[in-house]
């Protein structure tokens, strides 16, 4: 049975000798130190100890209380076993010799008969003519100290607090991911990590990291839970049914950053358009309550469900999305045919997304552009002039930042801003020096160019950050790499940097102005002829 905390019986459940299944309870109640407001009693048939399954039941529904009730082999009732959570424990922060949550330990009781018990709950085993529990007392007891426990990792007012979990086995995508909920002025929490080869089907991690992840949430007053990688519509809604999290994945996330991040009306635009067709397969039925709208005389057959509305809207929203999108490709492309017309050279910024892209870009005109030691800082392109020696005047341009796995919807959603790469007579791909991983994101980088039609265009390799490395290993990166050292930062090599992008300019840019001119005189006279 399940019982509420007035002692009425909300529900009778029956099973067999092995098994019971639970019905659905609905959401918590609240948040923090609050329990469900349930407690579950049932029957034991062989003289069992709570089970781990009782334990986990316990934890993930984060019931008031489990209790079992043996019974005789007369029918009549035995001992009694009731577990709760423990504050004291999750008080506690893990170290290296405790248990992880999810993982039963064996303790013996007085008599002599082992007992599942997890780190996180504390039992109480007596006879049936022994056991007084004041079950009332006890509870508000338990939600005070919860309460109590929680409010001391609590973060700023308002600011979201999120575990990380980690199911990829690359530790640096792994690091990516917290720079990424860094970005997104979250509070991290606690991380979790589980290196799965096969992702669970359904809950995306096993069962007893479920539990895990409840616990830890307790503990650490999170209500988010971030994963490093994409999860299906069905994998997302079966953790948040199952742990009462909110499952935010890879790509959400960084849509969540590009939205903190949009400054312009065309990146606010943008950025809607890619979130809309981000959770147009995620909307679910909500309210059965409204399940139908629109039946009835005068509206013949059942009508469109509140789920069918609410996709048919956002679809409407993403057409007229769209057209803005394609008036908007339309203002770049006049822009970029007016300054072909003037004969202005154009050098794009491109790279990684926190490889000093924008800092470079301030370096080299004296700007004052928004920079920080943060992801995706910049989002809406930015562009300045700059005067070459020989050269004269060229518009230098600082772009989006790349990142591993870009979610699609954003690629789509950016085209009219990356179009202006296509426009570039050189680009400046500025990498990390001090990056571990440099050669894997220069493959990012130019793997997206080549999905995005622009491996054509001449391309100059900038190595930033230079002043964090000795300078012999910067010389032998630099070799290898083909590429101009520099550190943006202190303004270092910017002269090398400034004559090799006129000579590498020099060398494309008359071709390139007559290719430009012959598509700008084709694109005037299929204009005349329609």
């Amino acid at each position: 049975m399940l019982i509420s905390r007035d002692g009425a019986i909300r529900n009778v459940i029956v099973g067999d000798a092995t098994q019971l299944m639970l019905p659905d309870i609905g959401r918590l109640r609240g948040r923090g130190g609050r329990f469900r407001g349930l407690r579950l009693v049932h029957t034991h048939l062989k003289g069992e100890p709570l089970s781990a399954d009782d334990l986990n039941d316990l934890a993930l529904l984060r019931l008031d209380m489990v209790a079992m009730v043996e019974v005789g082999p007369t029918g009549l009732p035995g001992r009694v076993e009731a577990a709760h959570l423990d504050p004291g424990a999750l008080a506690i922060e893990d170290d290296e010799d405790s248990e992880p949550a999810g993982n039963a330990a064996s303790r013996h009781r007085g008599d002599g008969r082992p007992a599942a018990r997890d780190p996180f709950v504390h039992t109480h085993a007596r006879n049936v003519q022994t056991l007084y529990l004041d079950f009332q007392s006890t509870i508000t007891a338990l939600e005070d100290e919860f309460a109590r426990v929680v409010s001391r990792s609590a973060g700023a007012a308002g600011a979201e607090r999120a575990l990380v979990i980690g199911i990829t086995p690359d530790d640096d995508r792994f690091d990516e991911t917290l720079e990424l909920v860094r970005s997104a002025d979250v509070v991290i929490a606690g991380t979790s990590r589980q290196r799965r080869h096969r992702i669970h089907p359904k809950t995306v991690v096993g069962k007893g990291k479920l539990q895990e992840i409840v616990l830890d949430a307790m503990r650490r007053n999170a209500e988010v839970a971030i994963f490093d990688i994409n999860l299906k519509p069905a994998q997302a809604r079966a953790f948040e049914d199952a742990t009462g999290l909110k499952a935010i994945d890879r790509t959400q996330l960084i849509l969540d950053v590009f939205a903190q991040r949009a400054r312009s009306g065309d990146g606010k635009l943008q950025v809607e358009l890619a979130q809309l067709r981000y959770s147009l397969p995620r909307l679910t039925e909500k309210d059965a309550g409204l399940s139908r709208l629109t039946g009835g005389i005068g509206g013949r057959g059942p009508g469109e469900t509140v789920m069918e509305i609410g996709r048919r809207r956002i679809r409407d929203r993403i057409r007229g999305l769209e057209k803005r999108v394609e008036q908007l490709s339309k203002q770049r492309d006049l822009r970029r045919r007016r300054r072909r017309r003037e004969g202005i050279p154009v050098l794009s910024i491109i790279g990684y997304t926190n490889a000093g892209k924008s800092t470079l870009l301030n370096a080299l005109t004296n700007s004052d552009i928004e920079a920080a030691d943060k992801l995706f800082v910049t989002l809406d392109p930015t562009s300045r002039r700059l005067r070459f020696p020989r050269e004269g005047e060229v518009v230098i341009t600082d772009t989006v930042g790349f990142i591993a796995d870009l979610p699609k919807d954003l690629i789509a959603a950016f085209r009219a801003t990356l179009e202006e790469l296509a426009d570039a007579n050189l680009l400046l791909h500025v990498i990390d020096a001090a990056d571990p991983q440099v050669d894997e994101k220069i493959g990012t980088v130019e793997g997206l160019l080549q999905e995005l039609d622009l491996s054509h265009l001449p391309i100059l390799r900038v190595l930033n950050k230079t002043d964090l490395l000795p300078d012999d290993h910067v010389a032998d990166l630099a070799r290898r790499l083909e590429a101009v050292p520099v550190s943006a930062a202190n303004r270092d090599g910017l002269p090398g940097l400034i004559a090799t992008a006129e000579n590498r300019l020099g060398v494309s840019l008359h071709g390139h102005r007559r290719t430009e001119a012959e598509a700008d005189w084709a694109h005037d006279a299929k204009a005349t002829d329609r």
